[in-house]
Parts: C-alpha cells; structure tokens; sequence
C-alpha cells in the first residue's frame, strides 16, 4: 500500500471512529475498552451492561438502556421536577424539566402518534411519551448525545448487533458493515491502563462534542488541531489538551 493510499485509509478510521462514531471500525479489543471508558467516563457499571450496539445508518453505535438512565439519575442525583404534556395534531408530547445535584438544569421531549389510537393502546403509547422524555433528558444533562432504547423501535434502518461483551468481537447484526481486524503492529506492547486512558479520554471528547452539539466538520477540525493521527495511537497529553478545551465550553 502506497503511503498515501495509507494515508487516506487512516484518515478514514479517524472520521469513522472519532467524529462519525462508528464503532465496527475499531479491533475487538478497543470496542471493548471503548465500551468500559464509555462506562468509566460516567460512573456507570460495565458488568450490568447499560448499553448495547446497533447498526444506524451503516454504523455501529451505542445505545442505552432503561439500567444505564437509571444508574445515571442515581450517580448524579438527577430528579424530574416537572412534566408537561401537550397534543398536537395527532402527536402526543410531554417535556421533562430535570435537575442534578449541582443545580444544572434541562429538557427534553418525548413524542408518540397517538391518533387513531383507543383504549390501552393509547394508555401504553402517552406512557412511552413520557418514559422517552425522562430518559431523554437525563442522557441529555448527564452529557451522553445517543439514543435511548425506546427511540431505536422507530428508527427503520436501525438493527439490533449481536456483540460478544467479552471479547468485543461482532458476532451478528452488523451487515456489510466492515470489521476491523488487522492484528496490532508488531512489538505493540503498550500496557492496557495507557489503552484504556486513551479510550476513556476519547470518549470523553466525544461526550463533551456531544453535549455542545458539534457538526461533524467542527469536530474533524479540532481533532486535526490538538491531535492529529490514528486515535488508537493518539498522545495522552494531546488528548487531554483537547478535553480540557471542550470541557472548559462545555462548563
């Protein structure tokens, strides 16, 4: 391979893994310490497994479950202060006002099509309007920008992902989607806690983007500002640089 095709190829991962946040890009090995720097980054419990995987829109991505919404309200003493419930043409709506224990406060909607709809159908669908809009702004105040599982049932081209949470390997559900496989480059020795600092240190980057809502081209210009290069190697010290500038927006 030619050093630009490299290049190129390379370039490739960062976007994917860094700014799209496709996961099937990375080995087995860093989805799994990408998933338990997820888990760390928040204070969740990797063993209880508060999310899973799906294939979005030709990628594979987090989502999170009803354990991880619940274990963040508890780590962060967040409390829903208020909902408010509204229906517009055919849509039922409730908005969730959330507090966490240091005062910051957020909203969120959650939405379902209720028209048409009788009985206990209607009760289920103005419940799940309400669960989608707890959840939604407690991901949302804790700062992780993904789904929360009652959005991905109306998603069409979203796919559950069979993952092996041992090993990280992708077991089923994944499609076409291509796996990243190469072995690591030879007397690749480093030790697995700078491994899971850098993973832990992406996916604080990632969560910070999220929470201030960057556009993918904003995110690959402050990547290629303060680091640069292939994020399974990025330097600590450039990487901490960068979180230390989207936590200081972030606030």
């Amino acid at each position: 391979m030619s050093t630009d095709l490299a290049t190129q190829d390379l370039a490739g991962v960062v976007e994917q893994v860094v700014v799209g946040g496709d996961l099937s890009k990375l080995s087995a090995k860093d989805r799994l310490n990408y998933y338990e720097a997820i888990c760390k980054s928040v204070g969740l419990n990797p063993l209880t497994r508060p999310f899973s995987y799906l294939t979005l829109s030709g990628r594979l991505v987090l989502y999170a479950n009803r354990d991880a919404t619940d274990q963040l309200r508890k780590i962060n003493g967040v409390s829903i202060e208020k909902l408010e419930r509204e229906t517009v043409e055919g849509v039922y709506t409730v908005t969730a006002y959330a507090r966490d224990a240091s005062g910051r406060v957020d909203s969120a909607i959650g939405a379902v099509p209720i028209e048409n709809l009788k009985g206990e159908a209607k009760a289920n669908a103005m419940m799940k309007a309400e669960t989608k809009g707890k959840r939604r702004v407690t991901l949302s105040i804790c700062g992780l920008g993904m789904l929360d599982e009652t959005e991905t049932g109306s998603i069409p081209d979203a796919r559950p992902a069979k993952i092996d949470y041992e090993t990280g390997e992708v077991l089923e559900g994944n499609g076409s989607l291509p796996v990243h496989t190469e072995p690591p480059a030879e007397g690749d020795d480093a030790p697995l806690n700078e491994d899971l600092e850098r993973s832990l240190l992406l996916a604080k980057v990632k969560a910070c983007a999220d929470k201030l809502r960057y556009k993918a081209d904003v995110r690959a210009r402050l990547w290629d500002d303060y680091v640069g290069g292939d994020p399974r190697a990025a330097p600590l010290e450039k990487l901490n640089d960068l979180y230390a500038h989207l936590e200081g927006l972030a606030g």
